[in-house]
């Protein structure tokens, strides 16, 4: 199963971190400049990182160029979602 999440992107960051809501997304910095798809990549390893799964089981579905992206997470429906819930509350 999978659970889709919205997350907004902060580039050039002083050190990665995810945690903290925006709206509806969960916010991801990331010290990784705004540059030919560094930040975007580094917000999925950082957000599969917080989340305790594989970088191979996040997904970009939109937003590939923007701050504001719409990700597909693979796992445990409600293991995830408590996760999410947590690092928005953060």
């Amino acid at each position: 199963m999978a659970i889709r999440v919205a997350i907004r992107v902060g580039p050039g960051a002083s050190r990665t971190k995810v945690g903290g809501s925006r709206g509806d997304a969960l916010v991801v910095r990331v010290a990784a400049r705004a540059v030919e798809g560094r930040a975007t990549e580094a917000a999925l390893e950082a957000v599969a990182e917080a989340l305790g799964v594989r970088r191979r089981d996040v997904r970009l579905l939109s937003g590939a160029t923007s701050r504001d992206k719409l990700i597909e997470v693979d796992g445990d429906v409600t293991l995830l979602t408590l996760k999410l819930d947590r690092l928005r509350g953060s």
